[in-house]
């Protein structure tokens, strides 16, 4: 269901269900950053950037704003196919693991920092903290493995399926959105580690 321009494709997604988003950023009337924050703050639903912009600002700021996955022109099809196919199937492979979201799984408690995994509900110091799709996974994915060291095509391969065609630093900022949201002081973590050359991990606890 294609949409012209960011006000009509905001106005499409009220009208019914989706899997998948594949945002332009060069969008008429609202462009496609605006229009993924507005989405990201209503719905859960992976969002594919897809633009002309190759700067790494650009890539940043789509990642800030929610966006779970990012792809410059020119690109071929079949990188496009498999980027939407692991959206989809890390999709599924959540709702599997968690119970779709119906409070089946495990919530882990973390001292400060609680993780409801079937809610997919973040707590920390008792207050609730809202992740993107994509840092609950990383989050999610450290936490239930203390002490083990993730590197950051580890964390891709986690979470796509596969690395390829993927930037290692994407993760970098996810991390450090992390870390804004859960840390009392970011540059002196009490959750998420920095394993320098090697990738992440969450405290051993």
């Amino acid at each position: 269901m294609p949409a012209r321009d960011g006000e009509e494709a905001l106005a499409r997604f009220n009208e019914g269900s989706f899997d998948l988003i594949v945002l332009d950023v060069m969008l008429p009337k609202r462009d496609g950053f605006d229009v993924c924050r507005r989405l990201r703050a209503r719905s859960p639903v992976p969002i594919i950037m897809l633009t002309a912009k190759s700067e790494e600002f650009d890539k940043v700021l789509g990642l800030e704003l929610g966006a779970d996955d990012y792809i410059t022109k020119p690109f071929s099809m079949r990188e496009f196919r498999s980027r939407v196919k692991a959206a989809l199937r890390r999709v599924e492979l959540v709702r599997e693991r968690d119970g779709d979201g119906d409070g089946t799984a495990e919530p882990l408690d973390l001292g400060e920092l609680e993780i409801d995994l079937g809610k997919r509900q973040v707590t920390v110091r008792e207050a609730p903290v809202r992740l993107t799709y994509v840092e609950f996974e990383i989050l999610a994915t450290l936490a239930r493995s203390p002490g083990r060291v993730y590197s950051r095509t580890a964390l891709l391969e986690r979470l796509w399926g596969d690395a390829a065609y993927r930037d290692p630093r994407t993760v970098d900022v996810h991390i450090r959105h992390l870390r804004e949201k859960l840390e009392r002081d970011p540059r002196d973590p009490e959750y998420i580690f920095t394993v320098r050359g090697v990738g992440y991990h969450f405290r051993d606890t």
